[in-house]
């Protein structure tokens, strides 16, 4: 887990970086469209940088809880502080959506000019590009952490550039009069948000109360199998399986001969640990447990 550590230290950093450029972003954004440009996406996708400024200041906090040890009250450590971290920051993303949307719908119905839109459109392209940049940075050098929320982060980040992207479009589309693309672009931005959002929220849930689906079923049938590899192993019983923030911790039940030494087991338990940290380095933690046919 080394790695892993020094991974958070730097991941940190670079959340808490990513934090101030996104909401200094968003404010120059803001101000823009609501007091000179008066475009409904430049606004929007200034709130839509603000908040994706707050998702990763949500993250950077996390991280911090993440790197404390385990003590007497949390014996397991601050795992899933990370989970709880990308819940906080979807639920954020999504009610900033709502707003997008409302404001979105009144440009939609009753559309107008937007003042300068070349300008607008060169101010989104540049946060444009620094999102995507910065987006898939962070994804390159977390995709092995195997994080939530360090991966929201990134792909949240690549998002804004995505919605940066579109608001670009909007503003040259409203240079040459067509001025509904204004909202159709908010609306859009919206929705991305949205989806993003529920999509974390269904993803951490399942973390916080131990479900074991999609990915994790098929993790276990492989460690099912390692087992029964393992010289001196019957049969496998039951291989149990949780992931805790970016580590997955098991418990696994073998049958073995009911004269087994206490020693012997031991190196069986070393052997089935051996095989299965050398295909999945995440799991850190294995209990196993020997069974007889009585049990």
């Amino acid at each position: 887990m080394e790695d892993k550590k020094d991974f958070v230290k730097n991941a940190d950093k670079l959340a808490g970086f990513t934090t101030f450029i996104l909401i200094l972003l968003g404010i120059i954004q803001i101000i823009l469209g609501e007091l000179f440009l008066k475009s409904v996406a430049l606004t929007a996708n200034g709130i839509d940088c603000i908040g994706d400024g707050f998702v990763s200041g949500v993250v950077w906090i996390g991280l911090m809880f993440f790197k404390k040890p385990a003590n007497d009250k949390f014996h397991y450590g601050y795992y899933k502080m990370e989970n709880l971290g990308s819940i906080t920051a979807a639920i954020i993303m999504i009610l900033l959506a709502g707003y997008i949307v409302y404001r979105s719908y009144f440009q939609f119905i009753n559309p107008h000019e937007v003042n300068s839109p070349i300008i607008g459109a060169f101010v989104a392209l540049i946060a444009a590009l620094i999102a995507v940049i910065l987006g898939f940075y962070k994804y390159k050098k977390g995709k092995k952490s195997n994080m939530g929320s360090v991966k929201l982060e990134a792909f949240n980040t690549i998002k804004d550039g995505v919605a940066s992207g579109l608001t670009v479009v909007a503003l040259v589309f409203d240079y040459f009069g067509y001025y509904i693309a204004d909202a159709i672009v908010g609306i859009i931005i919206a929705g991305i948000i949205v989806t993003i959002g529920f999509a974390a929220i269904k993803e951490s849930s399942y973390m916080l109360i131990d479900a074991c689906n999609g990915e994790c079923i098929d993790r276990r049938y492989v460690i099912k199998k390692l087992t029964e590899e393992v010289l001196g192993v019957d049969s496998v019983k039951t291989v149990r399986l949780r992931r805790s923030g970016p580590i997955h911790l098991g418990e696994i039940e073998v049958k073995v001969s009911d004269d087994m030494t206490i020693r012997d087991f031991n190196i069986i338990k070393k052997k089935i640990i051996g095989k299965i940290k050398s295909t999945f380095p995440d799991v850190e933690k294995l209990t196993i447990s020997a069974i007889s046919d009585d049990d």
